[in-house]
């Protein structure tokens, strides 16, 4: 057999250096994404405080905003902080299409909606996600109890997307539970 014929005869890997090499790439990623992960925890948490404080303040202004224990069972209800002397601010996750909102929710002393926003969705871009424009978010305003125009409500839906409507509806309401059994 000449030289050129042994060079050409290259020794293909067995199952197991496969396996090792694919191990060791695997470990070295999940080592990179830990780091990664470590590294931004702490800006997305300041981030998403942020957010959320702007959401309370736009719902309904107040000087403080204290967290208050809330026990009545509705698994829409994530949290609920009393804004000073105003009402409360309500943070409510209902299920969209899309997935779970997260929505915040201010109640007056009176019961009624005192604004809606929408923290985080993902709702479909150009229908659903249309519900933090503030024309739509505007209708809850004033009111006590919600639901869309197709179920006899006064709420008009989004077109298109009448499921992320029905979901927003669902989480004014459970806000204004939330309140009226804390306050």
């Amino acid at each position: 057999m000449s030289d050129t014929a042994a060079v050409m005869k290259k020794k293909e890997p067995g199952p197991v250096q496969l396996v090792v090499t694919l191990f060791a790439i695997s470990a070295i990623c999940a080592v990179l994404l830990a780091l990664v992960n470590n590294i931004t925890r702490g800006p997305i948490k300041v981030a998403t405080e942020a957010k959320t404080q702007a959401a309370m303040e736009a719902v309904l202004p107040a000087d403080s905003y204290t967290e208050v224990e809330y026990t009545g069972g509705d698994p829409l209800v994530s949290k609920v902080y009393q804004a000073g002397d105003a009402g409360y601010v309500v943070q409510v996750a209902p299920s969209g299409f899309g997935g779970v909102l997260d929505v915040m929710v201010g109640v007056n002393t009176d019961g009624t909606c005192s604004g809606v926003s929408i923290i985080s969705h993902s709702e479909t871009s150009g229908l659903g996600a249309n519900a933090t424009k503030e024309d739509f978010r505007s209708q809850f305003e004033g009111k006590s109890n919600v639901a869309v125009t197709k179920d006899g409500g006064d709420i008009a839906a989004l077109t298109g997307a009448t499921i992320t409507s029905r979901a927003v509806c669902d989480g004014v309401n459970a806000a204004i539970a939330a309140a009226a059994s804390v306050g």
